[in-house]
């Protein structure tokens, strides 16, 4: 009788117990990966699994191993600036590993396959993305990831690249012929005012979603595009086999349909935006889809969108099967300060006020986490309707009177500005930086933006970010990294905007003025003081903080200021950044989150316990994987542009 190997098969039932939660059978995908049989443990999602909790069962790295982590190998993904214009930006993607294959988006939407032990190239697949020239990410190309479907034993990928949805053998990395055009679906065709928007405006960053045949598409569009007529938020289902189109789900409703109402003037007439540009999440189990929307446009002046603009800004659940509502949840009424929905909402089970409850977390750029049961939409803790600033010398503006607020988790990262904020390494700066504060307008969380420029904490970029958190199911703690910086939203005359690269086509009247995006002082020291970033492990069984500690060594250009000089600076100032964390069984926390620097914490008490420094920023959420030779390898992609790589760690060989 062969000898069981009794650690596999106690990570292939842990692995069983997560996909329990959502997403296809997982015996199916350790019968595809081999995993039963020779030990190997994939990371087959870009979130770990298809209820996005980022969790690892993987002990062979632990507390007290974790020191001796090497790189093993890099790859590169050569990318260059385009003839067309075309610019790569951060290579922020996060890979899969299944049969002991990685695969890996890049900047420009290419997607390649390694040898998952030795990331030796295997095939690279290209969609010249870039041939159209920029897209409307002003900042450049960047992807996070591309998803599995299972086709009669077979596996396949689908990536959404700009306005394509573009279905590839998983063996090969050729498009299949069969599925749509050559392989490939315009996901323009058929939307709502498809003649009046200009499809390569559409900016796919995030993976898709899958249930069943369907494979579930939204879109990106970035803040600068402001015309009427903008492409409208959506969601699109399509057959996976063979590209046809099932249904359709806009963000903004029409006369007639619920939420119409909250457009006044008939503003849902010509709004755009309120996209789906982060991951959506699949509770298989129930056939629901959580979908995340952003702000409508402008970002951030409502005048001609007055009231609560449903459904921006809000956790959406349809039903998977046919795209109608069954429940919703508004987390930002009006919205003003870019406070995009924007991390996969995850789903999670846990033990709350005495019940056990599947419930769905969703992080938020403001610095919350709202947490509801996943079938009724009714919040695990009660959510209150606060009143917030509402006054403002925006003409014709009229923000939303109240906003909500969890009463459990408290917030994860710092909200609002006030004097007592202030940059306060020494005292001459503290009253050098008060000084600059007076000049803006100062408040708690939600204080409109002003003529004169409010300072907002969290800023545009949150808060949580795409990079989103990560759930322990064995503590039931939730890890989220959080960026703790302002942003400056003074509010202008479109043509005295300096930085639109849209100049001329929008029909913005009032419109953000970039001068400057962040407040600072003493020719570019932050107005507030550090820490920057914080690591936050939340306990969602009692909905309190565990513990919060500073993450990241922080700007070297701070530590260096001349105004510095003899300070004691902080070790941690803060690294701000959207990208997040995973967890794992062996008791650690994998980070880069934008540091220059790769790092694990012990998930228990939030102390740091490796690091590893690098050339280059971290620029992804990482994944982590046993490979078939038995080694666990955690990979993280770093950096951006024409200097790109994706670094995988590991314990070196015996």
């Amino acid at each position: 009788m062969p000898r069981i190997n009794r650690s596999a098969v106690a990570i292939v039932v842990a692995l069983a117990a997560l996909f329990a939660i959502a997403g296809p059978p997982l015996a199916g995908l350790v019968a595809q990966s081999g995993a039963g049989a020779t030990g190997m443990v994939p990371w087959p999602y870009v979130a770990g699994d298809p209820g996005a909790t980022r969790y690892s069962p993987l002990t062979d790295l632990n507390k007290q191993n974790v020191s001796g982590l090497k790189i093993a190998w890099e790859w590169d993904p050569k990318e260059q600036r385009k003839e067309t214009g075309a610019v790569p930006n951060n290579f922020s993607g996060t890979a899969l590993m299944i049969d002991n294959i990685v695969y890996i988006s890049t900047m420009y939407t290419r997607v390649a396959a390694l040898d998952a032990d030795t990331g030796a190239e295997l095939w690279v697949y290209d969609p010249q993305a870039y041939q159209w020239g920029q897209n409307a990410q002003a900042t450049g190309f960047t992807h996070r990831g591309v998803t599995p479907f299972w086709e009669d034993g077979r596996l396949y990928l689908f990536l959404a690249s700009r306005h394509r949805l573009i279905k590839l053998d998983g063996k090969t990395g050729k498009p299949v012929a069969t599925f749509g055009k050559d392989g490939e679906v315009d996901l323009s065709v058929g939307a709502r005012w498809e003649t009046r928007f200009n499809k390569l405006h559409l900016s796919n960053q995030s993976p898709v979603a899958i249930y069943k045949n369907l494979v579930l598409v939204g879109f990106g569009l970035t803040d600068r595009v402001m015309h009427q007529f903008d492409p409208p938020g959506w969601v699109r289902a399509y057959d996976g086999k063979t590209g046809k189109e099932a249904w359709t789900w806009y963000s903004t409703p029409r006369a007639g349909e619920f939420g119409a109402e909250t457009w006044e003037n008939d503003a849902w007439a010509v709004t755009g935006h309120s996209n789906v540009w982060a991951a959506m999440t699949v509770d298989e189990a129930r056939g629901l889809l959580f979908v995340p929307t952003s702000t409508p446009s402008n970002d951030y002046y409502g005048g001609r969108r007055v009231g609560a603009n449903l459904f921006a800004e809000s956790l959406v659940v349809l039903d998977v099967n046919t795209g109608k509502r069954k429940w919703h949840f508004q987390a930002t009424h009006h919205g003003l300060w870019d406070y995009d929905l924007p991390a996969q909402p995850s789903l999670v089970t846990i033990t709350a006020n005495k019940r056990r409850i599947d419930a769905v977390v969703q992080i938020t750029k403001q610095g919350f986490a709202f947490v509801f049961e996943r079938e009724s939409g009714k919040p695990v803790w009660p959510i209150e309707e606060r009143k917030v600033p509402s006054d403002t010398d925006v003409p014709g503006e009229r923000p939303y009177p109240t906003q909500p607020f969890p009463t459990k988790p408290p917030a994860f990262a710092e909200q609002g500005m006030t004097l007592d904020d202030a940059f306060d390494l020494t005292p001459e700066l503290k009253a050098a930086a008060q000084e600059e504060m007076k000049k803006f307008r100062l408040g708690p969380v939600y204080t409109p933006p002003s003529l004169r420029g409010t300072i907002i904490r969290p800023g545009t970029g949150g808060g949580g970010n795409w990079g989103g958190s990560a759930f322990d199911p064995d503590t039931s703690v939730l890890y989220v990294k959080s960026t703790d910086v302002n942003a400056v939203l003074k509010i202008g005359k479109a043509s005295e905007r300096k930085d639109n690269p849209f100049s001329g086509v929008s029909d913005a009247e009032w419109v953000r003025i970039y001068e400057p995006g962040t407040a600072e002082f003493m020719g570019g020291l932050p107005i507030h003081k550090p820490p920057y970033a914080h690591l936050t492990a939340i306990d969602l069984g009692t909905g309190d903080i565990k513990w919060r500690v500073p993450f990241g060594k922080g700007s070297n250009f701070i530590r260096n200021h001349k105004a510095l000089k003899g300070v004691n600076v902080p070790a941690r100032l803060g690294t701000p950044g959207a990208p997040g964390a995973i967890v794992t069984k062996g008791g650690l926390v994998f980070i880069g989150g934008a540091d220059e620097a790769f790092w694990a914490f012990d998930k228990d008490t939030g102390q740091e316990i490796w690091s590893h420094d690098l050339p280059r920023r971290t620029s992804g959420t990482p994944m982590t994987y046993r490979s078939r030779s038995g080694r666990q390898f955690v990979l993280v992609t770093t950096g951006g542009g024409t200097d790109a790589r994706l670094v995988a760690f590991a314990l070196p060989r015996p």
